[in-house]
């Protein structure tokens, strides 16, 4: 999110956030239009990598971390509260609403759609930093990833609902996914968008629907379906692994919130210190 807030995904934005229940076909057209484009921008790229910005110097840092990697930059960005930033070398950005003009856009929806302009896309939050150790790791894991394969974080959505299987999900902090599997997800109607008993490729008969709707509303929790009904192979990431990488509302006590997720950002943390804490300040220079 940015600078124009947090309402607008709730109302006039809230297609462009990634809900089926108000994504209908004709933006799917456009997107099948536009996604010739992101596809061409992107060719002969094996190891793309989206990093959504959301603050300037959050994004550069997340940039660095990705070339040092071995992988690219796609660098994205809400229409809504922000610009493409500075690019490090050899990072590639894409406006993904170039073609589709949507009031707001969230990073889900070029990753609900990846079958159509990539074959291996990561992914995460713009508000997560990886030390090099882990950032390391988690791009070996990546890479070994085969097509129809995916990486993400498995949340049971805190320890009140351990035991609330409806309430599980795979969330998109940190993830790979692959043109197989992106594919599969959307012909089966189980991707990452909310609200998958809505997908336009869901069965509609009572029983799946009832199913459907039984699962938890929230971002992925189409990609656990995908993987339990539809066998689905998906490695999970620990979510307890990524405590101290993660900084949202979540991660501390007195999170002072704001009007957007970029003025938040500024308010809560200091992008030196954590880069100083992971061992990192030498990438924050410009």
């Amino acid at each position: 999110m940015g600078d124009i807030g947090w309402d607008l995904a709730k109302n006039e934005g809230i297609a462009g956030t990634g809900d089926n229940r108000y994504f209908d076909r004709d933006l799917y057209e456009k997107i099948l239009r536009a996604s010739e484009s992101w596809k061409s921008q992107t060719e002969g790229i094996n190891r793309a990598w989206l990093c959504w910005n959301v603050h300037d110097d959050w994004c550069w840092l997340q940039q660095k971390l990705i070339v040092e990697a071995g992988w690219t930059p796609i660098v994205g960005w809400d229409p809504s509260c922000s610009k493409c930033p500075p690019l490090v070398p050899g990072a590639i950005a894409i406006d993904f609403n170039a073609d589709l003009g949507l009031p707001l856009l969230w990073s889900h929806l070029p990753l609900e759609f990846s079958f159509l302009w990539t074959e291996k896309l990561a992914f995460w939050h713009s508000d997560l930093i990886l030390s090099r150790h882990k950032m390391e790791k988690v791009a070996k894991i990546f890479s070994n990833l085969t097509d129809n394969e995916v990486s993400a974080v498995f949340s049971y959505g805190g320890l009140k609902n351990l035991f609330q299987v409806k309430n599980h999900r795979y969330w998109e902090l940190l993830g790979c996914t692959t043109q197989g599997a992106s594919r599969d997800q959307f012909e089966k109607g189980a991707g990452w968008f909310r609200h998958i008993a809505y997908h336009m490729n869901a069965p509609k008969d009572e029983i799946e629907q009832r199913r459907r709707k039984d699962l938890s509303s929230e971002h992925g929790a189409g990609i656990l379906y995908w993987k339990k009904h539809y066998k689905g192979q998906v490695h999970s990431i620990s979510e307890r692994w990524l405590k101290e990488e993660h900084f949202s509302v979540i991660s501390i006590p007195n999170y002072i919130k704001a009007s957007s997720k970029t003025e938040e950002m500024e308010i809560n943390f200091n992008l030196d210190r954590i880069a100083q804490k992971f061992g990192i300040s030498d990438l924050l220079i410009k």
